[in-house]
C-alpha cells in the first residue's frame, strides 16, 4: 500500500484559501475542489470525469461514478494506479417524477468518488470518509448517523472503537440497504452509508434512517470483497476494493444550509434565471410553480452535458432521453408562463437563454462544455421551435378527443372522462402536461381519468428502471481463460507478418485445445500484426500458417475475416481452417492482407482529413459522432442541423485532394493525454483513453488521438471522392466517401458510365448536362399533352353521361353518380369541373374510376347550394372511399381519394348514391 501523510495540513491550508468563504459558506466548485485535493494528498491521482457516453455496451448512460473503472474491478484490465479520484457526471431518469417534487431527486448530479484497486481497505476508507467529513467540510459528529451491513461487524468495529460513534447512532440494516451487488454474479460486499441528521433535537429512539424529512445519506462507502458464484455463494476476491460516491448537490444542500438540491449554487441560477423570465419570484412562488422551476433547473443541466458529450435529440436510444428532457423543460416552461427568447422576440426559443447559464456553471467539472456553446445553444434552438409545433398539434388532439368523450356520453348516458391511455398518449407522445389536459378538460365538463394515466406511468418507469438503473459487473465464462493469457502485442504499425504462439482456441465460445479443418474459430495469440476492430476501422483479414518444426512443410492454413478486441486488450482472430488442424502452444506465422490493409490505412487517414475540412468549411463547432473506416470506403457522422450545399460538399472535396496532393509525411508519437489535449488534439468518437496516448499528426492540417493505422504519406491516399451526403438523425449527418485504389475503380467506373451515357445520347462529356435537360424538357411537354388529351377525352365522356344526372326534389338537386372506367386521377378532376360547372347549382357530382394497377380514383364535387345544406365533398368522399380499401378527403366543395380495391367500386358508387340523395332529402325534413 502506498505510504501517505496522516496529517491534514497542505489540505487545511486549502481551506483557508478556497474552501468557506468569509461568512463561511461553501461553494459547490470548493466542495468538489476540497474533496478531490483531499484524496489527492493521500496518494490518490485525481483523473477526469468521463462521458456520460459510457464505453460499456450494458449501461445505457453513465449512472454511478465507478462505471470508468468497471473493467479494472472486474480484472480484465490492470490498473493504471492503486487508488483514484473523481467527480463523475452522471445521468439517471428513472425517478423522473420525482424530480422537483423531492429535495434530492435530479436526473443530473455529480458524483464525488475515491477508488482502491487493491490497494488500501475498509479500515482507511472508513477513517478517511469520517475525516473529510468533520474535520475539513466542518460537519458536527453529534449531527452525523452511520448505516452498516447486519453481519459487518469489522466495519462496525471501525466506526464505534477507531473513529468514536456512538453505538446508537450506528445502524445495522439488511441486504436490501447495504449490500452491493453488481448482478446476479460477480464483484460483491456490503456498504457503510454517513446519514446527515437536519432534526437531532429529536433523538435516537426509534430513528429511521429512512426518514427524508430528518436524514439524507450523502456519502456511500462500497468495499468489494467477494465474488458471487453462479450458485449464490461469496467468496472472497484476491484484490479487494473501494468504491465510495459522495453526492455533490447533497453535501451542498447540508454545507449551504438550504432546504433542498435545487436550491444550491449548482442549481439555483437557472432557477433564478426562469423565474425572471417567467416574471414570478421563486421566493413568493407558491408550491406548484416553485416545483416547476425546480425541474427546470434540473433538466437543463441535463441537456447541456448530454448535447457537449455528443448525444442529439432523436426518436431513439439516448437521442429520445434529451428529447424527452428538453420536451419537459419546454412544456414546463410554458406552463409557468414564459414565453419568447429573453431578448424582446416573443417567438423566439427560450431555451438558450436558460442554457447559457448552465454552461457558464460548467467551467470547473467540464471545460469542453463552454467550447461547444454555439452547438449546443443551436441544437437547444431547433429543437424546442420544432417541438412547439408538436405541442400545437398536441392540443388539436386533445379537442378531438374531448369532442369524442362528449358525444360518446351524450349517446350512452353515461360519464363524461377522459381515458387514461389517452391523457398518457397527449403527455408521452405529444409532451402535452397532465396539468393542461386536466384544466382543458374541466372546462368542457370532461374529468380525466387520472388512475388509469398513472398505471400506464408506473408501467413506462418499471421498464425505464429495468433497462437503465444497472450497473452490471459480472464474471462470464471466460474468466479461466483471461487468467492465463496475457494481453496481446500489437505488431501491426510495422509490421504486416510475423510468428506467434496459439495462446487459446475458441469454439462456439468455448475453449478448446485444438481444433480441425473446416471448423470456424477464435484464436488467441501472444502477439500479432493484426489491427483489431476499434476507433471505427474495421479488424484486418489474413491467413495465419503452421508449418512443420523440422521440414518447414505447411501443415495448417486458417483464413481470418476479422479481428475483435476482447476482455481488455486481448485480440481475438475470428476464421475458419482452411487445412490441417491447429492446437494451443502452437508456433504459427501471421499475415495480413497487405492491400486490404493499405485500403483501411488510405481510408483511415483521409477520415481525419475529412473532420478537418468540415470545420473549416462549415465552422469549428461541428464534431464526430461516429464513423466506419473499411477497407473500400469511409462513413463519418457529423453533428450538424442541416444539409450541406453543393458547393460546400465541393469545397470540402477539393481540400482533402489539395492536402492529398502535398505529399505530406505523417507524424505519430506517443504522449500524455493531457499533453495531446493541450496540443490541440482532437480525441475520436466513442474512445476511451489511457494516460499515455497515440497521436497522429498530419503538420499543419490535422491532429487527433488515435490508436489507428494510417498512411506514412497523404500522397498514398491518391484521390478523395464523396459519394453521399444524408442526414440520419436529428442534428446528425452522414459523409461516406472513397479514398486510394477504391477511389480510383469509383473513378473509372463512373468514366465508363458517363463513356455510355454518352453513346446513347450522341453527345460529347461536356454537352451531356444539356442534352438531358432537352430530353427531360421534350419528356414534360409530350407527357403534358397526353394530360390534356385525356382530360379532354374524360371531358367528353362527362358531356355525353350529363343527361343521366338524376333530380332530387324538393330542393331540385342535380346529382350525378357514375363510373367513369379506366380514365386517370386528373381526367377524372376534369370530367368532375365541368359537369359541375354544366349542371349549375344546386348540384352534387361523385365519380369513380380503375385507371390500373389496381387502384381507384374517386372524386367528388358539390356546387356551394349543397355545400350550405351542410354537406361537405371531403367528408362524404373519404366514406365511399373506405368501402374501396383507400382513404381520402379535402374542401367542402371538392375532394379527391383513392382506393387499393377496384373490384368493390360499383357497389361503392351505388352506396354513394343512396347516401347522396338521402343526405339531400334529409335537408328538407
Amino acid at each position: 500500500m502506498l505510504v501517505r501523510s496522516s496529517s491534514s495540513a497542505s489540505v487545511e491550508s486549502a481551506t483557508q484559501e478556497e474552501g468557506a468563504d468569509s461568512s463561511g459558506e461553501w461553494s459547490g466548485d470548493a466542495i468538489r475542489r476540497r474533496f478531490l485535493d483531499f484524496y489527492a494528498s493521500r496518494g490518490h491521482k485525481i483523473l477526469p470525469s468521463s462521458s456520460l457516453v459510457p464505453d460499456d455496451p450494458t449501461v445505457f448512460l453513465t449512472i454511478a461514478g465507478m462505471l470508468q473503472f468497471k473493467p479494472i474491478f472486474l480484472g480484465k484490465e490492470p490498473r493504471r494506479v492503486p487508488c483514484a479520484t473523481t467527480s463523475q457526471k452522471c445521468i439517471r431518469t428513472n425517478d423522473i417524477e420525482n424530480v422537483g417534487r423531492t429535495t434530492r431527486h435530479q436526473t443530473f448530479f455529480e458524483m464525488l468518488g475515491n477508488f482502491s484497486f487493491g490497494d488500501y481497505f475498509k479500515k482507511e476508507a472508513i477513517t478517511w470518509a469520517w475525516e473529510l467529513t468533520t474535520k475539513e467540510f466542518g460537519l458536527p459528529p453529534e449531527r452525523l448517523w452511520i448505516s452498516v451491513f447486519e453481519d459487518d461487524d469489522e466495519a462496525f468495529s471501525i466506526w464505534h472503537n477507531e473513529v468514536g460513534v456512538p453505538k446508537e447512532r450506528i445502524k445495522r440494516l439488511g441486504e436490501d440497504d447495504n449490500f452491493w451487488t453488481s448482478g446476479a454474479t460477480g464483484p460483491c460486499g456490503p456498504c457503510s452509508e454517513i446519514y446527515y441528521d437536519f432534526h437531532p433535537e429529536r433523538g435516537s429512539t426509534d430513528a429511521d434512517l429512512g426518514d427524508d424529512s430528518r436524514f439524507i445519506e450523502f456519502y456511500n462507502l462500497v468495499f468489494m470483497q467477494y465474488n458471487k458464484k453462479d450458485d449464490g455463494s461469496l467468496e472472497p476476491l484476491k484484490q479487494k476494493n473501494i468504491d465510495t460516491g459522495m453526492g455533490l448537490e447533497r453535501m451542498a444542500r447540508i454545507l449551504q444550509k438550504v432546504p433542498n438540491n435545487y436550491e444550491t449554487d449548482l442549481i439555483f441560477p437557472i432557477i433564478e434565471k426562469a423565474a425572471s423570465m417567467a416574471i414570478v419570484s421563486y421566493t413568493t412562488a407558491d408550491d406548484a410553480i416553485k416545483t416547476n422551476l425546480k425541474i427546470i433547473g434540473d433538466h437543463m443541466r441535463a441537456v447541456v452535458y448530454l448535447i457537449s458529450d455528443g448525444v442529439i435529440p432523436s426518436n431513439i436510444g439516448r437521442g429520445y432521453v434529451v428529447r424527452r428532457l428538453i420536451r419537459r423543460v419546454v412544456r414546463t416552461c410554458r406552463l409557468i408562463g414564459i414565453r419568447g427568447d429573453g431578448h424582446g422576440n416573443s417567438e423566439g426559443a427560450f431555451l438558450p437563454s436558460l442554457a447559457e447559464v448552465a454552461i457558464r456553471l460548467s467551467t470547473e467539472i467540464d471545460p469542453d462544455v463552454e467550447s461547444r456553446r454555439k452547438s449546443i445553444l443551436g441544437e437547444l434552438q431547433r429543437e424546442e421551435l420544432r417541438f412547439v409545433q408538436t405541442l400545437e398539434r398536441g392540443e388539436k388532439l386533445l379537442d378531438e378527443l374531448l369532442d369524442e368523450a362528449l358525444l360518446s356520453a351524450g349517446n350512452n348516458g353515461g360519464k363524461c372522462s377522459l381515458s387514461g391511455k389517452d391523457v398518457f398518449l397527449l403527455y408521452d407522445t405529444y409532451g402535452f402536461p397532465v396539468e393542461i389536459t386536466a384544466e382543458i378538460a374541466g372546462e368542457r365538463g370532461v374529468s380525466v381519468d387520472m388512475k388509469g394515466f398513472d398505471i400506464e406511468m408506473e408501467n413506462q418507469r418499471k421498464q425505464s428502471q429495468a433497462a437503465h438503473n444497472v450497473v452490471k459487473l459480472s464474471v462470464g465464462n471466460d474468466t479461466e481463460i483471461v487468467k492465463s493469457i496475457p494481453d496481446t502485442e500489437f505488431l501491426g504499425y510495422d509490421y504486416l507478418s510475423a510468428t506467434a504462439v496459439v495462446k487459446g482456441i475458441l469454439v462456439n465460445g468455448n475453449p478448446v485445445n485444438d481444433v480441425s479443418e473446416g471448423s470456424d474459430v477464435e484464436i488467441l495469440l501472444d502477439r500479432t500484426p493484426f489491427y483489431a476492430e476499434s476507433g471505427g476501422q474495421v479488424g484486418d483479414n489474413g491467413f495465419l500458417y503452421v508449418y512443420g518444426k523440422e521440414d518447414r512443410q505447411q501443415k495448417a492454413v486458417i483464413e481470418i475475416n476479422d479481428v475483435q478486441k476482447s476482455l481488455g486488450n486481448i485480440f481475438v482472430h475470428k476464421g475458419t481452417i482452411k487445412q490441417g488442424s491447429v492446437e494451443v502452444g502452437k508456433e504459427i506465422d501471421a499475415a495480413v492482407d497487405a492491400k486490404l490493409r493499405q485500403g483501411a490505412k488510405a481510408h483511415h487517414t483521409a477520415t481525419h482529413l475529412l473532420q478537418s475540412a468540415l470545420k473549416s468549411v462549415i465552422g469549428s463547432e461541428t464534431s464526430q459522432a461516429g464513423s466506419l473506416v473499411a477497407f473500400d470506403r469511409l462513413r463519418f457522422d457529423f453533428n450538424f442541423h442541416r444539409p450541406l450545399s453543393e458547393e460546400e460538399l465541393v469545397e470540402i472535396e477539393s481540400l482533402v485532394n489539395q492536402w492529398v496532393s502535398h505529399a505530406t509525411h505523417l507524424e505519430t508519437k506517443v504522449m500524455d493525454l493531457q499533453d495531446a489535449k493541450n496540443a490541440g488534439a482532437i480525441a475520436m468518437f466513442g474512445e476511451k483513453y489511457g494516460e499515455q496516448v497515440r497521436v497522429v499528426e498530419v503538420p499543419g492540417v490535422s491532429m487527433e488521438l488515435c490508436g489507428g493505422t494510417h498512411v506514412s504519406n497523404t500522397a498514398e491516399i491518391r484521390g478523395f471522392k464523396i459519394i453521399s451526403e444524408q442526414g440520419i438523425a436529428s442534428g446528425v449527418r452522414r459523409i461516406e466517401a472513397v479514398a486510394g485504389d477504391a477511389f480510383v475503380e469509383y473513378v473509372c467506373a463512373r468514366d465508363n458510365y458517363m463513356r455510355r451515357l454518352c453513346s446513347s445520347l450522341k453527345a460529347k462529356a461536356e454537352d451531356v448536362n444539356g442534352r438531358v435537360e432537352t430530353v427531360l424538357e421534350e419528356l414534360r411537354t409530350t407527357r403534358n399533352e397526353v394530360s390534356s388529351l385525356r382530360g379532354k377525352i374524360a371531358v367528353l365522356k362527362a358531356a355525353s353521361l350529363a343527361s343521366k344526372a338524376t333530380t332530387v326534389e324538393p330542393q331540385n338537386v342535380r346529382v350525378m353518380v357514375e363510373n367513369m372506367g379506366d380514365v386517370d386521377g386528373d381526367g377524372l378532376k376534369s370530367a368532375a369541373e365541368y359537369l359541375i360547372d354544366t349542371l349549375e347549382d344546386p348540384a352534387a357530382v361523385i365519380l369513380g374510376s380503375t385507371p390500373g394497377d389496381g387502384k381507384v380514383s374517386l372524386v367528388a364535387a358539390f356546387s356551394p347550394g349543397v355545400v350550405k345544406m351542410g354537406i361537405q365533398a371531403g367528408k362524404f368522399v373519404g366514406g365511399i372511399a373506405k368501402l374501396c380499401g383507400g382513404g381520402g378527403g379535402g374542401k367542402p366543395s371538392f375532394a379527391q381519394a383513392g382506393g387499393r380495391k377496384p373490384e368493390n367500386l360499383p357497389g361503392a358508387l351505388e352506396n354513394a348514391r343512396d347516401e347522396i340523395v338521402a343526405a339531400i332529402s334529409s335537408k328538407s325534413s
